[in-house]
């Protein structure tokens, strides 16, 4: 049962009104703990599957944010997270400085905050909760849905594995990964070891690796160079089928069992 949240504050609507979406930043607390967060809902009365969204080392950018809207143009309630405060990095120096300066315990707990908080919604069905992360994002949805037993599902983009084989024991969550063939962090090797070991221990995974593909192929703001169109689609259309087949057949209403 998530904890008790004493307020939220519904602070202003990010850009022009939606058809189908409208994302906005909002502030909550949750044991005395001030938390800010990109909020995107769905059209359509009822309950929803509900999505975690990790942001890159950049921080909470237009582009995690459009994310986290297409995710409700699907049909989930997706809910960014902010772990840098309000700081985005627009220079890789300051995007260093900030992911550096990030603890693992707290942003853990700040994530896993963002789950209780999708939980406590009336809207949100609470056995049907997601988490999705690019690059220093997709490490820390893993690590969220390591510790976090009611992630249903795990979606990382080309973000640092897991290795220690408690946490991989631990892991309920189904996982998917699209990561690339020319990336060295992580490297093919180190993905293909972190899937071997998920299988090894009877968990559901589904990996591939684009041959062609570097660091941040999916995100076309990235200042590399390293996006790749075809890739990326590929990888998106993966994702939601993941998250459909994981989180939309296995929703319930709230209170059925």
């Amino acid at each position: 049962m998530s904890r008790f949240f004493a307020a939220i504050l519904l602070l202003a609507v990010i850009g022009a009104p939606r058809p189908a979406a409208a994302g906005q930043m909002i502030h909550y607390t949750q044991d005395a703990t001030r938390f800010t967060g990109y909020l995107a809902l769905p059209r359509g009365e009822g309950t929803h599957a509900a999505v975690v969204v990790v942001h890159e080392w950049w921080g909470l950018s237009d582009w995690v944010k459009q994310q986290a809207d297409s995710l409700a143009y699907r049909g989930y309630i997706a809910f960014a997270a902010d772990l840098y405060h309000g700081q985005v990095a627009h220079d890789e120096a300051t995007a260093h400085q900030l992911m550096s300066g990030l603890v693992e315990e707290d942003a853990i707990r700040t994530l896993r905050a963002s789950a209780d908080f999708l939980r406590s919604r009336d809207d949100v069905r609470a056995n049907a909760i997601g988490a999705i992360g690019w690059c220093m994002g997709g490490k820390y949805a893993i690590r969220l849905a390591a510790a976090d037993p009611g992630i249903r599902a795990c979606v990382m983009y080309y973000g640092t594995p897991i290795t220690d084989k408690a946490a991989i024991q631990g892991l309920q969550a189904a996982v998917l990964g699209n990561f690339g063939g020319q990336d060295k962090g992580p490297s093919p090797d180190q993905v293909k070891a972190f899937e071997a070991a998920l299988r090894q221990a009877n968990k559901k995974v589904d990996f591939k690796i684009y041959p062609r593909a570097s660091h941040a192929f999916a995100n076309p703001t990235n200042p590399w160079g390293t996006y790749r169109e075809a890739d990326a689609r590929d990888a998106w259309r993966r994702t939601l089928l993941f998250l459909d087949r994981e989180l939309k057949k296995a929703s319930v209403p709230r209170g059925v069992k």
